[in-house]
């Protein structure tokens, strides 16, 4: 499937300046929905589609900041680049600090405000890259058996098939048989692979904690 275009989000309760700034992004080549404030725009806001925010920080009703807090609380969180006429150090630390990609006045240079609408959205397609990515690795661990699970604990912990199969109970013939199919769901081909992509889903500190020995029969699954 195929992504959908970037959207750049632009969202003003003054109508004159939206439709500049609109036109402005449009003529430089991104595609643009404007909103009159930040409650038609969560209203409207597919959170499936990639994009950012170009944001005046001081609007009736839900201001810039409070806007940030609500799209930070979603699954699929825009970057935000803030406008503003009035400016203060303290909205511009707190925007900063709670992810903000820019914070500038609405005098600013029309390069500036490109250049970071641009890195807004190259930031948002190398967060969605991740989610991806995680989401991949975490259904793919989400298949694993619970004794390939098991399996997969020692082996990240370094130990060898033998000291597997004396801790879990079993078989080494078996032990090496759900190594091969989980590293097969997992698609690696080597135990730093398999860590790797261990560490990488989250789970590598879990899963290296020594578990209680299972107890089965010797060609037990």
């Amino acid at each position: 499937m195929n992504e959908p275009d970037a959207i750049v989000h632009v969202i003003d309760d003054d109508e004159s300046f939206l439709r500049a700034i609109a036109r402005l992004l449009s003529s430089s080549g991104f595609t643009v929905r404007t909103y009159a404030s930040a409650r038609d725009f969560l209203r409207a806001w597919n959170p499936a589609e990639p994009g950012c925010v170009v944001s005046d920080l001081n609007m009736p009703g839900s201001d810039g900041l409070e806007l940030q807090d609500a799209i930070s609380q979603t699954l699929h969180p825009l970057p935000l680049v803030f406008l503003t006429g009035n400016g203060n150090i303290s909205s511009t630390v707190r925007a900063m600090r709670t992810g903000a990609e820019d914070f500038l006045e609405k005098t600013a240079p029309m390069a500036e405000l490109l250049a970071a609408v641009r890195r807004a959205l190259a930031r948002n397609a190398r967060e969605r890259s991740a989610r991806a990515r995680l989401d991949m690795l975490q259904s793919a661990f989400a298949s694993l058996t619970p004794r390939e699970t098991q399996v997969l604990g020692h082996v990240v912990r370094g130990r060898l098939n033998k000291q597997i199969a004396a801790d879990l109970a079993i078989h080494e013939r078996t032990v090496k048989l759900h190594r091969m199919a989980l590293m097969t769901k997992l698609q690696v081909h080597s135990v730093a692979e398999l860590t790797r992509v261990t560490q990488e889903a989250g789970l590598l500190a879990p899963l290296a904690q020594p578990a209680a020995s299972a107890q089965a029969s010797p060609y037990g699954a």
